[in-house]
């Protein structure tokens, strides 16, 4: 068994209230949800309007398809025109840990 997380750190665009950055991050939470399966959250800067801590977390029977899978979620927010990524930090964990 793999586990594996990334935790995306992102500026976000035009955005002045915790009202309106909530709008803007809650559709791509579900969209990441959806689309590759994941646990998905927002886990940082909860009080910041401008920044967003985006965590994300799978369990698969191979470390290639946890390491795809984490590749896949980091584009896919990372090609979104509203966030600019500032950094991306993962963790793998293997039956050998």
């Amino acid at each position: 068994m793999f586990v594996g997380a990334i935790e995306l750190d992102i500026l976000l665009g035009d955005v002045h209230s915790l009202k309106q950055k909530r709008s803007v991050v809650k559709p791509v939470l579900a969209e990441v949800r959806k689309r590759f399966d994941v646990s998905v959250a927002e886990a940082g800067h909860l009080d910041l309007h401008r920044r967003t801590l985006i965590g994300a977390a799978v369990v698969a029977a191979d470390g290639a398809h946890v390491r795809d899978v984490l590749d896949n979620c980091e584009r896919f927010i990372a090609s979104r025109p509203e966030f600019e990524l500032l950094s991306a930090h993962r963790r793998l964990i293997g039956p050998d840990d």
